[in-house]
């Protein structure tokens, strides 16, 4: 590449800013074997897992509701929603309370893992699996060295007509 053309590619980039830096913060955390990561922006807090009052009548992945300081907080138990083998609840089974388009709820994982921050060069797009694997809620895989990352579109995922949990769009 030619002098130019490194000075045309930095002038062409806009300088990269806080918000910028913030898209590309992941939550990572534990389901099974694998590796998930959710946007940091979307967390409000990580809890242990307690108590939930069940509901009757409610699709199998939704555990049920906690009162969090008021506020009625349906949980997802994400090892049911992504058909993982049953969950063993112990002391580092987790909520992690969300908010998503103005909505407060919580999803329960095996263990929160830690918060990354991944480089453009360190996300792919979702590979093509045909229509075999379902894979609308996937934003993309990052790496971290030899780790590799699930990304997940939560806002996408609880929007999601089998959900029923967030309106969707309607414009």
């Amino acid at each position: 590449m030619t002098l130019q053309e490194q000075i045309s590619n930095r002038v062409a980039k806009p300088p990269v800013t806080t918000a910028d830096l913030a898209a590309n913060e992941f939550l990572t955390f534990r389901l099974g074997g694998e590796e998930y990561g959710i946007d940091i922006l979307k967390v409000q807090e990580i809890r242990g897992y307690d108590a939930i009052t069940q509901i009757a009548n409610s699709p199998g992945f939704i555990k049920g509701i906690i009162n969090l300081r008021g506020i009625i907080v349906p949980i997802i138990d994400m090892r049911i929603k992504f058909n993982l083998a049953h969950a063993t609840y112990d002391q580092f089974t987790v909520v992690i309370i969300l908010t998503v388009a103005g909505r407060v709820m919580g999803i329960v994982v095996d263990g929160v893992s830690d918060v990354i921050m991944l480089a453009n060069e360190q996300m792919r797009q979702t590979p093509g699996l045909g229509s075999v694997i379902e894979t609308q809620y996937i934003m993309g895989l990052g790496t971290v060295g030899e780790q590799m990352l699930i990304l997940i579109d939560i806002e996408k995922l609880m929007s999601g007509s089998d959900m029923g949990l967030i309106a969707p769009d309607l414009n």
